[in-house]
């Protein structure tokens, strides 16, 4: 068994936008206090909800230092460094080493569309790269790739790549995965909507965009599960199921930000390609934040 980077609840974190649409790092320092105070065990930085994609090289590196550098060992943070670059993730997961981060994310590499081979060399390659602890990041519907459970399989025998992110809405085959890699490899939900049916197989928690407007209730789901309590996890579930759909009836992270704005939380404007909802699904989003008095 290796060893676990946490449990429980690590927020995607948003990242917040000046006007301007620079990066607003006071308003990152203070809301990952925010998500510490909430009692969030791990945070995520550049991830895809944090606009890892419309960053520059020098803005994600700058961000990762800085978050890493503010929390200060208060809880976990995990980098995103991923890239359909493998020289380049291998070039963003040296840089977040070097900054002091507790483990990396990294995404299957997008557009490329590699093969599981090229996959398990992508991933074998970065991890032989750093001594940090690997989350694989599985999200078909964003990369076009899928990882197969035979290749978690065969990726669960490098050393520091220690759990995957699954977010390919497969229960079948979260189950598949565990029966192929035990505890080899932990395993995080990678959709909020599915954080109880995956914990409820062996899952550690969730890497989570919902904890970026409800925190707590995130942590008191996720708390529950690993308490041994499946009847209160899954009627929090079922509870916030409608509030979770609505975070996502545009892409993420476009109704998550506008939610946040919508709170007074100060996250800014979003960068293109991503654009402002339409008003027909921000009325839909504005009625489940007033449901859970959120607004």
């Amino acid at each position: 068994m290796k060893n676990t980077i946490f449990e429980g609840v690590a927020t995607a974190l948003v990242t917040p936008m000046n006007e301007d649409g620079s990066v607003n790092f006071d308003r990152l320092k203070s809301l990952i206090d925010e998500q510490i105070e909430a009692g969030v065990p791990a945070l995520v930085i550049c991830g895809t909800t944090g606009e890892s994609a419309t960053m520059t090289l020098e803005e994600h590196s700058e961000v990762t230092r800085v978050a890493i550098k503010h929390a200060n060992g208060r809880v976990k943070v995990i980098a995103g460094a991923g890239s359909n670059d493998t020289a380049c993730a291998i070039s963003l997961a040296k840089e977040a080493e070097e900054a002091g981060a507790d483990a990396l994310l990294i995404v299957t590499p997008y557009y490329n569309k590699a093969t599981q081979n090229g996959l398990v060399a992508h991933y074998t390659a970065i991890a032989n790269s750093v001594k940090l602890p690997i989350i694989l990041y599985n999200v078909p519907s964003r990369t076009g790739v899928n990882i197969q459970p035979s290749t978690y399989a065969k990726l669960a025998d490098v050393e520091n790549i220690v759990a995957i992110k699954e977010a390919n809405g497969d229960i079948s085959s979260v189950v598949k995965t565990r029966l192929l890699c035990g505890d080899k490899l932990d395993i995080y939900s990678g959709n909020d909507d599915q954080i109880v049916p995956i914990m409820a197989l062996g899952g550690k928690g969730v890497i989570s965009v919902l904890s970026n407007i409800m925190p707590k209730e995130t942590v008191e789901m996720c708390d529950k599960m690993l308490s041994g309590d499946l009847e209160g996890a899954a009627a929090m579930q079922i509870q916030l199921s409608s509030l979770i759909d609505a975070l996502f009836i545009e892409v993420n992270p476009i109704p998550c930000k506008e939610a946040m704005n919508l709170m007074g939380m100060g996250m800014g404007p979003l960068r293109l390609p991503m654009s402002p909802m339409e008003e027909s699904t921000k009325a839909v989003l504005i009625n489940e934040l007033k449901k859970f008095e959120l607004i």
